[in-house]
Formats: C-alpha cells, structure tokens, sequence
C-alpha cells in the first residue's frame, strides 16, 4: 500500500473521537571512506506509522516499522485502547482542521548513490594529496530524504518532503600526533564539494607541527560557525516555555514568570528560525508521533511561521504548543527545522577574525557538550580536533585540547564580534534534524577550565 493509502485504512477503522495518522519514509544514501581509499556505500529505505487515537481529554500514540495492511487495524486499536488506559492530557486542544495540500497524492522523494557522485570525484584528489602529505583522510558522505505524510479525521491531508545530510573529513597525520576535522551539511548533490573541506584539513595539520604549551584560564577566541552552531542548538533545545513559567531554566524570571522582553546582550543580533529560508526549508507544519513539554501531538499539522526566538539582542520568544503557551501566557511559537544566528550588517570570515587578532586562540569545534547548570544553562564539554595559538593575526602553532564550561546565554552577552553566517554542520549535534546557519563569533574571556587528553 502506498503511504497515503496507510493513512486512509487507518482513518476508516478508527472508532475514537479523532484520529491522526504519519506515515514517514526515508530514503538514506551514504559512503565512507578510511586510510584514503573508499570503503562502503549503500542506499536504505524504511518507513514508520504512527496512529494517535484521542477519546475525550486522553489520548494514546502507536508508532510502528514495516507496517503492511495486515497491521493497521492492530494498530489502530493499539492507540485507541492507550487511549482509554491513559488519564486527561495536559496538553490536550483541539485537532487541527484542514483539508488537502496539491501535492498530497505524490509519492515518496527518493535518493541514491549517485547524490554522492560529486565527493566520490574530490576525494580522488584529495586522496592523491594526503598520501603525498603524509596523512591520511576518514571520512563519510550521507544524504537523506524524509517524506511525511499527515491525515487526520478533521480532513487534514499534508505532505512534506525534507532533505538532509552530513559531510565529513577527518585527516590523522602518519604519526598520530595530528588530526583535523572539517565538516559541511549536505542536501544536494551541489554540497558534496570535498575540495575546500580538504584544504581545510591539511592546513589546520600543517598548523599543529608545531606544538605550543598554554595554560587553562580564559582566552580571547575565535569560535567557527560549527561550534556556534552546537552552542545555539542547546540553547534553543533549553527555551521551552513551560520549563521557564515553572522556573526550571535560564530564561525564568525572578519572582516567576519568564524573561521574554528582557535584553540578552547589547549586540543587536537575532536568532531566529523560519519554515521558507530560502535554501534551507523546514516542514512548514507541525509533526509530532507523542508529546513532550515542548511539542503536542494534539498540534499536528499547524502551520509554522518565521519565529524570532532573540531580536535586536532582546529575548522575544520561546518554545510552545498551543497548551503550553496558554498555561504560560506566551505567544504560541512551536519548533521549528532550522535555526539562524545574525547580526544585520555584519561581515566577516573566520580567516578575517583570526587575522584582526593580536593574540588569541582559535577553535576547530565542540564536543561531548553536556549541561551543568540548568538555572544558568552552564555547559561543559571538549574542544577536538585542534586549539590553535594566534599571534600577530598568524596562526603560529596548536595548544593541547581542552575542557571548556560556559553558558551560551552568557555568550551572547559578552560576545565581542560576530561576522557572517553561513550553513554549518556542528559538529556533535549536527544530525539532528534543524538545519544552522551560523557565524564565527568572538569571544574576549572565552573559559578554558582543564587539559584534555582529546585529540
């Protein structure tokens, strides 16, 4: 049966008071590489239902894998007996009315391996050159595309179809003294362009030959816009609504309430996320298999729009339902699939940064990022990959890795410079499925607490 055929089977056995139903496909496309040769490829495709039966304010979710005709009606009754097992929601709300998008009888998006036909080109060079350097690249190439569908007993029927992917290089020097990193999203054939990711690496290796011995303590430092990127995901990951009106988070005002009006840092920058950004679209509605504090399932099919979660520095927004924002008295402002650091006006490379740099550090990215501090959202975490020495707006040599703690809300505030963004892949939560555009940011005290053995 196809996906739209799934959805209707389960409408028309359904015997609660409403009925949601998401059929999800994904096609994924992938190729590795290891000691500069190609190693694997392939191509997967699976698929996953999810029935949501609501009976009164109750209501229950079922998501299954390899669904065939034979499951849906077991499945339909799965839900609907959670439903009448499960006590009043609290996010509960009226199903979303609609009727059907023009696409909505299209089948699946489909991807393959030739996506990657691209990188498969690079590497050959970037191969040649790494033998001849004295290193060696790791590395893969994955493309996805995710079809939703979305029917409901109200008459809804949406479609939307949803590219994604990472690129990754990693170069280990011969002695094992040295690796390097570079990363980019990959949503179309066009992003597989290995050869500035290449030349990243080799210049961030030629860097570390030599060796220079820093201190912990705080630095002026450069962070690139993988390591904004994963500082500012946690960040809009930690903004719930309801979290803050009950005073669990950073963004909770003193004496109760939350602090949506109140001014983050003096730079005039905006982060915001929007469904249509050109080049990086995002679902345009509500999806949700069972709800959390931030997501209702009761939402499903919504329409999303632009939402500033920081304008002109100040905070203007966080993440509701339509539940949660009623319980808290905020805008109704669901997630949403991409997210977007900016100041208007501003310019400027990482390479432009380091160069108007008197002495300073220069970061290569994040990772093992975990919170410490939910009041004040303090995070540790490890820098990898390379910490590099600037002098004179030279990079002149690679410091030991090291443990970072430091709160991306406070970054904000004491940022000095940000310069262009552009699209990203943090590097330890750039598979989630918000898509970043970030830029390099300057920090004047960035925190440095502990050596890391990390490489």
């Amino acid at each position: 049966m196809t996906p739209q055929e799934l959805a209707e089977r389960a409408l028309s056995l359904s015997r609660s008071d409403g009925c949601q139903v998401l059929v999800r496909t994904t096609g994924t496309a992938n190729l590795r590489w290891a000691g500069n040769t190609l190693t694997t490829n392939g191509v997967i495709n699976t698929s996953a239902v999810t029935v949501i039966a609501s009976s009164g304010e109750s209501v229950g979710s079922v998501t299954r894998t390899g669904v065939t005709a034979d499951d849906i009606e077991d499945m339909v009754r799965a839900a609907e007996q959670s439903a009448s097992a499960n006590g009043p929601a609290p996010d509960v709300a009226p199903l979303v009315v609609g009727d059907a998008d023009a696409d909505w009888s299209e089948s699946p998006a489909e991807t393959s391996i030739a996506v990657h036909a691209r990188s498969v080109e690079g590497l050959r060079a970037a191969f040649d050159d790494a033998r001849s350097a004295g290193y060696e690249l790791y590395g893969y190439a994955e493309h996805t595309v995710d079809t939703t569908y979305l029917a409901s007993s109200t008459g809804l029927r949406r479609r939307h179809v949803q590219p994604g992917g990472v690129l990754e290089l990693t170069g280990r020097a011969d002695d094992g003294a040295r690796s390097a990193w570079a990363g980019q999203p990959l949503r179309t054939g066009d992003d597989g362009d290995i050869g500035p990711l290449a030349e990243d690496v080799r210049r961030r290796l030629d860097w570390a030959r030599r060796r220079v011995d820093l201190p912990v303590g705080r630095y002026e430092t450069v962070l690139p816009p993988t390591a904004v990127g994963d500082l500012m995901l946690y960040l809009l990951w930690s903004s719930g609504g309801l979290d803050a009106h009950e005073g669990r988070t950073v963004f909770s005002a003193t004496g109760g309430g939350t602090k949506v009006g109140e001014a983050l840092s003096s730079v005039p920058l905006t982060l915001s996320s929007d469904p249509a950004l050109r080049g990086w679209e995002s679902s345009p509605f509500v999806t949700a298999s069972a709800s959390s504090r931030t997501i209702s399932v009761f939402d499903n099919g919504l329409p999303l729009r632009r939402t500033d979660w920081v304008r002109d520095g100040r905070l203007t927004s966080l993440v509701t339902s339509r539940s949660e924002a009623a319980t808290a008295g905020l805008p109704v402002a669901p997630m949403i699939g991409n997210l977007v650091l900016s100041v208007d006006g501003a310019t400027g490379t990482v390479d432009d940064m380091v160069a108007a740099t008197e002495r300073g550090l220069l970061l290569t990215c994040l990772w093992y990022i975990r919170e410490v501090d939910p009041q004040t959202l303090l995070l540790t975490g490890l820098t990898r990959d390379g910490v590099f020495l600037v002098e004179g707006g030279e990079v002149v040599g690679a410091a030991s890795n090291y443990r970072f703690n430091e709160s991306p809300v406070d970054l904000l505030r004491r940022c000095s410079e940000i310069g262009t963004p552009v699209a990203t892949l943090p590097r330890e939560f750039g598979e989630s499925q918000i898509a970043t555009v970030m830029p390099p940011m300057r920090v004047p005290d960035f925190n440095l607490s502990s050596v890391s053995d990390a490489s």
